[in-house]
Formats: structure tokens, C-alpha cells, sequence
């Protein structure tokens, strides 16, 4: 059998696949031996330095307050990069080429720059040029720059979902007298939400961890920076570092999940009930008219 992207494999490719299979999970096996096996051997399973991660200590005193730390860092950057996001993806589909253009190069700017960049530059302008306080002022530049960089990313989503739809939605969005505005608001992004949600969770999830980049210039005292000072009070660098990327891959997970099941009911929100619309309900869609 076969489909119109590619010929199923038959038993001499099905064959070779599950060998390289087999020969990956085998290689992989073997490389987590010898990472656990270097580690035992420097004593960094000896109960002594996991030890402090069964006392509240070190969790109310340095995770859980840089977990909070970032849990804001990210989520303020969320609500701010995704409508802004969205707005410049829908100006770089816009009918005046000047629009289109401004929009463009600003997308283009912030997205070629490092977010790490763009944190410092944040940082050192918020030092010269206003009065914020010094205790959020890391805060400040992490959000900033986290939202300058994704804000483009999230652009060039919105703008390659929009486009993803067939042409038909928007001749028929025009053919009923809809306006630009109202096309998009009512027709083109709706049905495009579904189609972008999946790159728009990974944007998310990249903010997430991002917001570590804040700690390593700026003193953001975000997860791993705290992870870095019990590490020092503790000595144990190498578990600190386990718990803390076991934290970021159970927010991820919780943030992917959550988009799944989004997802999901978005899809199953826009299957049709199987009724008919007569001539009087098409002229009263027309015209704006309840039915």
C-alpha cells in the first residue's frame, strides 16, 4: 500500500528499520550505564547530597522561591508576546506594503537577535534611562527581552497559520461583504488557532526555559540561580541539577498537556451538527439577522 507522499516500506525495509531501532535503544541503554556508572563512582548517588531535597529547607528557601521567580518571568512574557505576536502577524499580512514592511523589519530585527541580547540591552537601558527600581529591575530586562524575541517568533506563526488556510475561506469571507478586520477576527483566525497551537505551545515552553538565561547576566534570582546558591551551601552540584531540569520537564509537560487537551476541545468545538441551512437562514446570516 502506498499513499501520496511516500511507498510503504515492505519486509526487507521493516526489516532494516527495527534492526536500527534495536541497534539505537541499545546504544542509548548503554550510554545511560556509563553516565550513571561515572556518577556512582564519584559518590554523586551517596544519600548525603540528595539528602537535603527531602527537607523543606531547601525547597522554601531557594526552589520554591526561584520557581515563583519564574513562573512570573514566563507568564508575564506569555500575555504580553502573544497578542503582540498575533498583531504583527496580522500586520505583515496587510493590503498597504508600507505596513507589511514596517512590520517585517521589525520582526525580522528582534528574531535575528539573541534573547540574551536583548535582556542586556533591556537591562543597561533600564539602568540609564528610567527610574525602576533596582530590586525588579532583572525582572524587567527577562521580560523584555523575552517578549521582543518571541513576540517576532510568534509573528511568523500567526502569519504561516493564517496562510495555511485554504483561499476559499477568505473568497467567502469577502463574497458575504466582510471587511479585512472582521475577516480575520471572525473567519481566518479562529480556524487558524487550531493549526498554530502546536508551534505556539513549543514557543511557550521555550519562554519557559528561557527565563534561566536572566540569572546567568543579570542576577535574575529565577531557578537556577537559587539552584546555584543550595548547590554551594550544600555541595551538591551534580543532584541540584537533577531536581531542577526534573522541575522544568514537569512544567513543560503540565504546559504541553494542557495544550493537548486545548487542542482537542478547540477541534471538537468546531464539528458541525449535520444541519441543513435553508435559503432564509443564508439571508439572514447575510444580513446580520439572528435565526
Amino acid at each position: 500500500m502506498s499513499s501520496v507522499l511516500y511507498d510503504a516500506p515492505g519486509p526487507k525495509a521493516r526489516f532494516r528499520n527495527a534492526v536500527w531501532t534495536v541497534v539505537f535503544l541499545v546504544l542509548l541503554v548503554l550510554g545511560l550505564w556509563w553516565m550513571l556508572a561515572k556518577l556512582a563512582d564519584k559518590g554523586q548517588f551517596e544519600w548525603a547530597l540528595w539528602e537535603p531535597f527531602t527537607t523543606s529547607q531547601a525547597w522554601t528557601t531557594y526552589l520554591l522561591p526561584g520557581l515563583a521567580n519564574t513562573l512570573k518571568a514566563a507568564g508575564l512574557a506569555m500575555v504580553l508576546a502573544l497578542p503582540l505576536g498575533a498583531f504583527l502577524g496580522i500586520l505583515r499580512l496587510s493590503d498597504h506594503r508600507w505596513v507589511r514592511g514596517v512590520a517585517g523589519a521589525v520582526v525580522e530585527f528582534f528574531r535575528a537577535i539573541p534573547v540574551l541580547i536583548l535582556m542586556l540591552f533591556a537591562g543597561q537601558f533600564y539602568v540609564e534611562y528610567t527610574n525602576v527600581d533596582s530590586a525588579v529591575r532583572p525582572l524587567y530586562a527577562v521580560v523584555t527581552g523575552l517578549v521582543l524575541y518571541n513576540a517576532s517568533v510568534l509573528a511568523e506563526i500567526v502569519r504561516a497559520g493564517i496562510l495555511s488556510l485554504p483561499k476559499g475561506q477568505t473568497e467567502a469571507a469577502k463574497a458575504i461583504g466582510l471587511r479585512k478586520g472582521q475577516m480575520m477576527t471572525l473567519v481566518l483566525l479562529p480556524q487558524a488557532v487550531t493549526a498554530m497551537l502546536p508551534a505556539i505551545v513549543s514557543q511557550l515552553v521555550v519562554i519557559v526555559k528561557d527565563t534561566a538565561l536572566g540569572g546567568v547576566m543579570l542576577s535574575f534570582t529565577e531557578l537556577m540561580t537559587e539552584r546555584q546558591t543550595l548547590s554551594a551551601n550544600y555541595g551538591n552540584v551534580i543532584p541540584s541539577f537533577f531536581v531542577v531540569a526534573a522541575i522544568f520537564v514537569v512544567l513543560n509537560f503540565l504546559l504541553t498537556t494542557f495544550a493537548s487537551w486545548l487542542e482537542g476541545r478547540i477541534r471538537r468545538g468546531k464539528k458541525t451538527t449535520g444541519a441543513v441551512v435553508g435559503a432564509d437562514e443564508v439571508e439572514d446570516l447575510a444580513t446580520g439577522r439572528a435565526i
